[in-house]
Parts: structure tokens; C-alpha cells; sequence
């Protein structure tokens, strides 16, 4: 077998579950990106103007501060009920950005169609710089509106391409964390001490006998065999009490 076949193999072994987990997290954002509903999103611009010359870091400070209100309810009200939606569904619909060194607010508004998107936007548009003009004469600024939304060519969201790298992002994220884990099981696995062998019982220990000696007889054996040759044969020629009356009874 080739080195660059068993390369293969090797780094297909050990790296399985990224190869897996990415085309399988890829093929799943571009499912997302097919089933999910498009989304449009449109903005208008609207300019914060000074009355009074040379008040241009006024007019910034106003725009900060009427970007933040347009999306809340005494803006919204004349936008709801221009569009038909309610108040809770515009303000999901619509928010408001600005820029720390320009006067100028950005209203961008969305919707499931690109006209709906645009009217959403100028709509609020609309409404916040009727809102701010109320009271031009005691903030001694003015908002007017400088470019109204234009209906976009193609949605937002969802991207194909975004959501298919997210997707196989999230998968080579899952994958690593698996190879990880796998490869963490395996050394906890090697490294696990083997069972202890059950202690084994000591044989007695028995003195070894060198070659011709006689086994030692036991103490009573070898008492008994101590005793004089000529006390046994004494012993044995003394006639016992009955003998001795059996002869006496037969004269």
C-alpha cells in the first residue's frame, strides 16, 4: 500500500467526525435557507437640522436622542394605524440607528415583501419627524426627511450562502467537540488500572531430605524403640499371674 493511501486512511481514523459533521451542518443551513420564509428590509433617512447656525453638535445629540424614540408607542401610533398593523407588530417591524458624529437617523423596517418593507419604513419615517416638529420651538431643531425608502430587489434574509456557512460552522464545531470527547474515552480506557490478582495461598514449606537418609521417626516411635534390647526380652520370659496359677492348680 502507497504512503499517501495509508496517510489517508490515518488521518480518516482520527478525523472522521469532522469530515461528517461539516457537509452534514452545511446541507443543513442550505435546508434552512430553502424552507424559511424570505424577509425584505427597507430604510429611509431623516436629517436633524439646527435653527440657530454653528448648533451642529446639538443637532447630533437631538438625533441620538429621537433615534431611540422611533420605536416607541407616541411615534408608532399614527404609523399603526397607517399600515394596519398594531403596535406590538410595528415595533417588531422597525427600528431606528444612528451615527455618533452625524445628525441623521436611520428608520429601516421589514416585511415578508419588499413593497411592505419600503411603506413600513416611510411610514415611520413620517411619523417621527411630525413628532419631533411638534416641539421644534423648544428644541430649536427640525427633522426633515432626507431620503425616503425604496423597495429592495431581493430579501434579506435568508442568505444562502451565510446559511450555509453557519451551518458548517456549527458542524466543525460539533465535530471537534466529538473528536475530542472520542479521543478522551480512549486514553481513560488505556490508562485504567488492570484488576489485582487474587493473593495466592503459601504452600508449607517442607525441608528437603538429602538422598539415603532414613525419614525421622515420630517422638513416641523413636521413645519406644530407645528402650534397652534386654528389658523387652525380660519382659517377654517373666509368665504372667495366670500362668503361674494354671501350673500351680495342675501339681
Amino acid at each position: 500500500m502507497t504512503t499517501p493511501r495509508r496517510s489517508a486512511r490515518s488521518l480518516l481514523r482520527h478525523w472522521w467526525p469532522v469530515a461528517l459533521a461539516v457537509p452534514l451542518g452545511a446541507a443543513a443551513g442550505a435546508g434552512y435557507a430553502v424552507v424559511s420564509h424570505p424577509s425584505y428590509s427597507a430604510s429611509a433617512y431623516v436629517l436633524v437640522v439646527a435653527q440657530n447656525p454653528g448648533e451642529a453638535a446639538t443637532a447630533t445629540n437631538f438625533a441620538q436622542a429621537y433615534g431611540r424614540l422611533a420605536g416607541q408607542p407616541q411615534v408608532l401610533a399614527v404609523a399603526a394605524a397607517e399600515t394596519g398593523h398594531s403596535l406590538t407588530e410595528l415595533g417588531n417591524l422597525v427600528h431606528g440607528t444612528t451615527s455618533p458624529d452625524a445628525p441623521m437617523i436611520e428608520i429601516t423596517g421589514t416585511g415578508t415583501r419588499a413593497q411592505e418593507a419600503a411603506r413600513t419604513a416611510d411610514a415611520v419615517a413620517r411619523s417621527l419627524v411630525s413628532f419631533a416638529n411638534a416641539s421644534s420651538k423648544d428644541t430649536s431643531v427640525r427633522l426633515v426627511t432626507l431620503a425616503p425608502a425604496a423597495a429592495p430587489d431581493k430579501p434579506s434574509t435568508p442568505s444562502g450562502t451565510l446559511d450555509v456557512a453557519v451551518g458548517g460552522a456549527a458542524g466543525l464545531l460539533l465535530g471537534a467537540l466529538a473528536m475530542m470527547t472520542r479521543r478522551r474515552g480512549d486514553a481513560a480506557s488505556s490508562e485504567a488500572p488492570e484488576a489485582p490478582a487474587a493473593p495466592s495461598t503459601p504452600r508449607p514449606r517442607t525441608e528437603e531430605r538429602p538422598a539415603g537418609k532414613p525419614a525421622e521417626k515420630p517422638a513416641t516411635a523413636q521413645k519406644a524403640s530407645d528402650k534397652p534390647a534386654g528389658t523387652a526380652a525380660a519382659a517377654e520370659a517373666k509368665p504372667s499371674a495366670k500362668e503361674k496359677a494354671a501350673t500351680g492348680s495342675a501339681r
